[in-house]
Parts: C-alpha cells; sequence; structure tokens
C-alpha cells in the first residue's frame, strides 16, 4: 500500500513539473553551488496573495545551495536569524520546491558573501538597509556578478492583492508594531526574484534523495 501511494505521488509530481515546463530531479548531485531554491507553501497566505497575483508557482521563501565540507547545505534567512542548514532538512519542509540557476555570477564570492551574514537576526518587518535580514534580502545582498557589482537591484514593495488595496492582514500586522505599511518601499521578494533574467528555473525537487 505505501509503495502504492509513492508511485502515485511521484506520477502527480511528473504530471504539474511537466506541466510547468521543469524537469524532476531527485539527487543533490544536479545541484550546483549558489542554485537558489525557492519554495512553494501548501496553501495561500498573506506573503504570496501580495507578491504572486496568480502566478503558477507562488514561492514565499528562498534559500541559497552549496556544497560545505562535502554536505549540501543551504544559507537561509529565517525566523531564527541567518542560519546554515542541511539541504535534508530544508527540503522536508513539506513544501513544493524549484532550484533556479543563476547567470552572470561570481558563485564563489556571493556564497562567502552570504556565509558573512551567518548570524544576523531575521527582519521580521521587512526593512531594507539595517543588520536585520529576510530570505529574499539575504539573495539581494549577497550576490554579485562576475565584474564584482551586485546582481540583484530592489523594488518597491508589494504588499497589495490583485486589485491593489492592501492586505488587511499587512495592515494589523504593521499597526500593531506601531508602523505604517511600507508599501513602495525599496525591498525584494521570493517570487520576484524567481522571474529575474538572469535567473532560469531548471528543475522542480521531487523531494526523495536517494
Amino acid at each position: 500500500m505505501r509503495i502504492g501511494r509513492t508511485i502515485c505521488t511521484l506520477m502527480a509530481i511528473a504530471t504539474a513539473s511537466v506541466a510547468l515546463g521543469q524537469r524532476i530531479i531527485c539527487q543533490t548531485s544536479q545541484l550546483r553551488d549558489g542554485d537558489l531554491l525557492f519554495q512553494v507553501p501548501p496553501s495561500e497566505n498573506a506573503i504570496t496573495r501580495s507578491t504572486a497575483h496568480g502566478k503558477d508557482k507562488p514561492f514565499d521563501h528562498v534559500g541559497i545551495f552549496h556544497i560545505e565540507k562535502g554536505k549540501p547545505m543551504v544559507i537561509e534567512a529565517v525566523y531564527e536569524g541567518v542560519v546554515e542548514t542541511p539541504f535534508e532538512e530544508f527540503a522536508k519542509r513539506g513544501k513544493l520546491m524549484f532550484i533556479g540557476r543563476v547567470r552572470g555570477a561570481d558563485v564563489g564570492k556571493s556564497i562567502e558573501n552570504a556565509k558573512q551574514h551567518i548570524g544576523k537576526p531575521y527582519d521580521f518587518v521587512f526593512s531594507n538597509g539595517d543588520q536585520t535580514l529576510y530570505c529574499s534580502e539575504l539573495v539581494e545582498k549577497s550576490f554579485v556578478g562576475k565584474n564584482g557589482k551586485k546582481l540583484f537591484s530592489t523594488i518597491p514593495m508589494s504588499f497589495h492583492d490583485q486589485t491593489g488595496m492592501i492586505l488587511p492582514y499587512w495592515e494589523d500586522f504593521y499597526s500593531r508594531r506601531m508602523m505604517a505599511v511600507p508599501e513602495g518601499a525599496p525591498g525584494t521578494n521570493p517570487m520576484e526574484l524567481s522571474a529575474r533574467k538572469c535567473v532560469k528555473i531548471k528543475y522542480q525537487w521531487c523531494g526523495i534523495d536517494k
């Protein structure tokens, strides 16, 4: 029975992946240092409602893949701060995951930059420019091109839905912190990063590493 369920699950993943045009991979050997790991939540949330706007892959988190002392790891900004997470732990969070490959990056320098942020606190209010970081801000602050210049610029942040209205969730979120919603302030989000010209979504992770 368990085998049958596993086969059905893999068939469902394969169907979804083919529809989205991505090849399914199951081994970390097919990943490269500097790949961006984009996660899709099990259901819609305030982040995807204000950034995905109907896209077929509503990403709400991103991490940076790299090999550290022979082990696959992910540098990411989570509630505990900027941390280095084993890839297996990252992949087992119950979210769909897609792999984006960054073109034109100085991968070694970009990963070195990301490592220098490890230990910094999480940016709970998504404010660009201080010593706290949220997931896509870590990517934006870390990646540089082969010319040494920043690869990702900031964009005006979005806290509104498809109608242009700021979501009540964010109104309440910032009101409780005695702040105005930073609509239009410089920032980033996983969804928009994935659509940059220098990022190609190459694979969907199958969830099984053998």
